[in-house]
C-alpha cells in the first residue's frame, strides 16, 4: 500500500522529470562524443504516449506513429545491446550503409520521435505561458510550430479534422496533476520539465543535422 501511495503522489509531469533525469547526465561534450542512451530515451518518448492520450484523440495518428517508431528502436537495440545502447551508433550503421533516409529506418524513427517531444515543449509552454487559451488553440498553435512544416497534406488535414477532439484546458491540467496538487505547483513543475529537456533536444538537433536527417518531410 506504501508504494500505492506514493504513485498517487506523482503527478504526470513528476514522472516525466524523473524519466528526464536519466538522460541528463548524458550531457554531449562535442557532437562526435554524443551519447544518447537508447533505453532511456525510448522510455521517455513511453510517457509522451501517456501525455498525448490525455490531449484526446485528436493525436490518435501521431500517437500509432510514435508507437511504431519506439518499436522500430527497440528492435535495433534489442538486437545487440551492447552495441545500440546509444542511438548515435544507430545513426552511424545505418548511414555507413546508405540506410538512414529510408522511410522504414530506425534514423527516420529517431527524427520523428524527437519532433514529437519538439511538439510536447511547445504544447506545455504554450498552455504554461498562455492559460486562458484554449487547448484547442494551443494544441494547433504548437502543431504548426512543430510538426506540420514536415507533414504532408493528408497528415496535415487529418490533424485539421480531429483538432475538435482535444479536452478543454481545466481538463487537462487536472489530467497532468497528481490528487490535490494546485496549479502553481503543475506550472513549477511543468518550467523544471522545459528547463531539462529543452538543451538536450538541442544536442540532438545538432546530431540530426551532423547526419543530415534534419530536413526529412513524411511521405
Amino acid at each position: 500500500m506504501k508504494r500505492k501511495r506514493e504513485v498517487d503522489k506523482e503527478s504526470e509531469m513528476m514522472s516525466a522529470t524523473s524519466e528526464l533525469c536519466k538522460l541528463a547526465k548524458f550531457k554531449a561534450v562535442d557532437q562526435a562524443a554524443s551519447h544518447i542512451p537508447t533505453k532511456p530515451f525510448l522510455s521517455l518518448c513511453n510517457w509522451i504516449l501517456q501525455f498525448l492520450d490525455k490531449v484526446g484523440p485528436t493525436m490518435t495518428v501521431l500517437r500509432q506513429d510514435i508507437h511504431q517508431n519506439i518499436q522500430r528502436l527497440e528492435s535495433m537495440y534489442e538486437s545487440d545491446p551492447s552495441v545500440y545502447s546509444n542511438v548515435v551508433e544507430i545513426l552511424k550503421k545505418e548511414t555507413n550503409e546508405g540506410n538512414a533516409r529510408k522511410l522504414t529506418s530506425c534514423s527516420r524513427a529517431f527524427l520523428w520521435l524527437t519532433r514529437t517531444l519538439d511538439f510536447t515543449v511547445a504544447l506545455l509552454q504554450k498552455s504554461k505561458e498562455e492559460p486562458r487559451l484554449s487547448m484547442e488553440q494551443a494544441v494547433e498553435d504548437a502543431y504548426n510550430l512543430t510538426l506540420k512544416p514536415w507533414h504532408g497534406w493528408i497528415s496535415s488535414a487529418a490533424f485539421k479534422i480531429a483538432l475538435k477532439l482535444v479536452p478543454d484546458t481545466e481538463t487537462f491540467a487536472n489530467l497532468l496533476m497528481a490528487k490535490d496538487e494546485k496549479n502553481d505547483t503543475l506550472v513549477e513543475e511543468i518550467d523544471s520539465f522545459i528547463l531539462m529537456l529543452s538543451p538536450f533536444l538541442e544536442d540532438i538537433h545538432s546530431i540530426l543535422r551532423l547526419y543530415r536527417l534534419d530536413r526529412l518531410k513524411s511521405a
